[in-house]
């Protein structure tokens, strides 16, 4: 991703953060660690890590007495209200996943990034209990960024969320809007996707994603969105002529909402694998504060391209 990602290096070498990495076991996040803090993209924590990969490298443990003690002030607070005591939170957070999530809480470190050993389902816990939603309560879902030749798009949701409802898809897209313009500076045009093109068909799952797009246009009245599009109609002008005419979404789409993880998790597959695009993600969205999740067959690299995107999100 020679072009979007390069973009993303450089701002993160800007503006250096503080990026936590809790797998410290897998010989790929050390040496993503070590990579990310050598090429200047911020600075590289590992957790309980027995010996430091290189030099410039921090290795924080849950056994430092007043670092344990500070982070299970701030999860007790955050999850006193499910019956969760002190002594209960200093144990939970033994886990390295819960842990790292909470030091981003506190303020400790800016990002987390891990999922190169755990699930997402344990990821994603982890992040929610300890950082928890962004204050507009938003829904916790992901996105992809799929370069191609030419354009940068947003893809969403395609890891988290199976079978959305309107509600949800409307805020899957005001995230996935905001996701895009926060790393492409583009201004995201979003199109909800159909099987179904204005009216072209009908039926409940049609209704849906009506219903979600005047949702989006409710709670985002500033946000350039259209629905039901289907894929051409969203992406092809000569389509969008015949399809949706005068549409300021329809042919110049760079945000595609899909309507289930289904169609979102094949549609990035077929991307990436037949278009030749770049596939980066998936990508948490919808959290108070950027914690990542990777996927467990990930590369050194991709640990560290998922690392500089989550420097970008930071404030």
């Amino acid at each position: 991703m020679s072009g979007i990602l390069e973009t993303l290096r450089r701002k993160a070498a800007d503006t250096p953060r503080r990026v936590v990495f809790p797998e410290s076991s897998d010989p790929r996040v050390q040496e993503a660690a070590t990579r990310f803090a050598a090429e200047g993209y911020g600075h590289a924590i590992l957790l309980d890590g027995k010996n430091p990969p290189s030099t410039g490298i921090e290795l924080w443990s849950v056994d430092d007495p007043p670092l344990l003690e500070e982070c299970a002030q701030a999860y007790h607070a955050a999850r006193a209200h499910k019956g969760v005591t002190l002594d209960e939170a200093r144990e939970q957070l033994q886990d390295p996943l819960l842990f790292g999530a909470t030091l981003v809480r506190c303020g400790k470190v800016d990002a987390s990034v891990a999922g190169s050993v755990a699930t997402t389902a344990e990821v994603l816990r982890a992040a929610i209990r300890a950082v928890g939603p962004a204050p507009s309560g938003s829904l916790v879902s992901s996105f992809f960024l799929m370069e191609l030749e030419s354009r940068v798009l947003t893809y969403s949701d395609c890891g988290v969320v199976p079978d959305p409802s309107a509600e949800e898809l409307a805020q899957i897209a005001i995230s996935a809007a905001e996701s895009h313009r926060r790393l492409t500076s583009e201004e995201p045009r979003v199109a909800m996707l159909s099987f179904s093109t204005k009216g072209s068909a009908t039926g409940p799952r049609v209704e849906k994603i009506r219903e979600a797009t005047s949702r989006v246009r409710t709670l985002a009245p500033d946000l350039l969105v259209d629905g039901e599009l289907q894929f051409d109609a969203a992406f092809l002008p000569q389509v969008a002529e015949r399809k949706a005419p005068g549409s300021a979404v329809a042919g110049r789409a760079n945000v595609f909402v899909f309507p289930d993880l289904d169609s979102g998790n094949i549609a990035y597959k077929i991307t990436e694998r037949l278009a030749g695009a770049k596939a980066l993600g998936p990508l948490l969205q919808g959290l108070a504060k950027p914690c990542m999740d990777l996927s467990r067959g990930c590369r050194v690299e991709d640990i560290v391209d998922v690392a500089v995107v989550a420097a970008n999100l930071v404030g």
